[in-house]
């Protein structure tokens, strides 16, 4: 086991947690932070139409592949070393994202930033449940570091629309500088300093080829679905590919002497429903974030401030809910109970959505939706504690990194499924003589029902599957210092 030492002083450990959450902060919003100023990137830098998804396709393959691989090289060679090599790694890439002058540093930039992205996100909960080890401080530390990821994809769309306006496209990565450098500044002395278990104890090397390329193929099939379809020979191969490789690594972690991934992990209730949970949420609301601003500028005629600006109350809510009563509610009612409620409270929003009017009144149509997104304040905090619940301390790195890892392969596959079945459905109503305007809404109606029927079944696996865990009971003074010393065990 791994030794660290943990900061003990209240103002240390929240000094810790801004650091953590600036973190995600940072990659998360970087996500989304490009969605709006893509058309001023594509008219400087001459980015073909199927070229230009890869400012956004290049981050989330990097990002999306590398979390487990560098998930468990925290738990290896110390997490707060990976947290701050990931926040440097990404602070340099956004550099040459911003000085970039062609389409190929732009998109390699991205893929860097994406690899940065990972390796700081894998680890930051590992990090955050070490020095929060009483219930209730950890379900407000896990509030707000939820929030942070929650809120980063609207804050992103808002504050792109402005600095692109305002500036230009390379200030939307040039922001992330002054970010990086302070995250950095004050990680150095406030995260807790762990050498972890070391590379012999399990660097499998082979496997962490395996799961890598296995993700990445498969990634990158999901995404390029809307270029080829379904059942193209180019999908087809690449996903009997990514299959392969995720079956061989598979195989490799029951039999490896020191496994990448424990398949032990998935033996725990709480860690394996709760990633199932988050693949069908996650596939389901981020269609909200991409599809929602889609209609609100080719349907409405909204720019990218002003889609942003509309999108805006959805931030301010799930903000409001996950850093102001989720924590409370959490401990009163249980982490289980919280995410239904959650969860039903999401499914009315795609439920409205599924019947948003082509000409639609924001503020009957839309503003009710966004505050519905309060949902999402609830679901995610209480969702990670579930994720979380179920992992030894050895483990926490490797369940972060297993966490993200579902959720952003939820992302990659919502955004494919969702979109193709909206560009369908839009190109046979086009056939059938509606209006572009009909036709759009008409599409995006189907994809909002589909999202729907994902987080039902998400519902439904929560409610059998998923339960509550027990409470341990708050440590007396003397029991503190015994908890205190425990949590230095990583």
């Amino acid at each position: 086991m791994s030794t660290a030492s943990a900061p003990s002083a209240p103002r240390s450990r929240r000094l810790a947690l801004g650091v953590i959450a600036t973190g995600t902060l940072m990659t998360i919003l970087d996500g989304s932070i490009v969605t709006v100023a893509m058309p001023a990137i594509q008219g400087d830098l001459g980015f073909s139409p199927a070229g230009l998804s890869w400012i956004v396709n290049a981050y989330l393959i990097a990002f999306g592949s590398l979390l487990l691989l560098a998930g468990r090289l925290g738990d290896l060679i110390g997490r707060k070393r990976v947290f701050l090599a990931g926040t440097a790694v990404f602070t340099a890439a956004s550099l040459l994202a911003g000085a970039a002058t062609t389409p190929t540093v732009l998109i390699a930039a991205r893929f860097l930033q994406g690899a940065g992205s990972a390796m700081a996100s894998a680890v930051g909960l590992g990090i955050l449940v070490t020095l929060f080890t009483e219930p209730r401080e950890r379900a407000k530390a896990i509030a707000v570091f939820s929030f942070t990821g929650a809120a980063g994809a609207s804050i992103g769309q808002v504050l792109g629309g402005v600095l692109t306006d305002a500036l230009d496209w390379h200030w939307i990565f040039f922001i992330n500088l002054p970010i990086g450098l302070a995250a950095l500044a004050v990680a150095v002395p406030v995260l807790p300093a762990d050498r972890g278990i070391g590379l012999a104890a399990g660097a499998d090397v082979v496997g962490a080829f395996l799961v890598t390329a296995g993700l990445m193929v498969g990634i990158y099939t999901v995404v390029k679905v809307e270029e080829h379809g379904w059942v193209s020979a180019p999908t087809l191969g690449t996903g009997a590919l990514a299959a392969v490789l995720l079956a061989m690594f598979l195989v490799r972690q029951a039999t490896a002497r020191s496994p990448l991934m424990p398949l032990r992990i998935f033996r725990s209730r709480s860690v394996s429903a709760a990633n199932l949970v988050q693949v069908l949420m996650v596939a389901a609301l981020f269609s909200f974030q991409i599809l929602v601003a889609l209609y609100l500028q080719k349907v409405l005629g909204y720019g990218a401030t002003g889609t942003g600006l509309a999108m805006l109350p959805a931030a301010v809510m799930i903000g409001t809910v996950s850093l102001g009563v989720s924590a409370r509610l959490n401990a009163r009612f249980g982490e289980r109970n919280v995410l239904l409620a959650g969860l039903v409270l999401l499914i009315g929003v795609l439920g409205l959505l599924a019947r948003v009017p082509v000409h639609a009144n924001y503020l009957t149509d839309l503003l009710p939706v966004m505050l519905l997104a309060a949902g999402f304040g609830l679901a995610l905090p209480a969702l990670t504690t579930l994720a979380m619940s179920g992992a030894a301390d050895d483990d926490a790195g490797l369940a972060s990194g297993l966490f993200n890892t579902t959720q952003q392969i939820g992302m990659a596959v919502g955004v494919a499924v969702l979109s193709t079945l909206a560009a369908s459905r839009t190109d046979g109503l086009l056939a059938g003589g509606a209006s572009q305007a009909a036709a759009l809404t008409g599409g995006y109606h189907l994809a909002f029902t589909v999202g729907a029927g994902l987080l039902v079944a998400a519902f439904l696996v929560a409610f059998a599957v998923l339960r509550q865990p027990a409470r341990r009971p708050a440590p007396t003074p003397e029991s503190g210092k015994d908890a205190s010393a425990r949590s230095t065990v990583a």
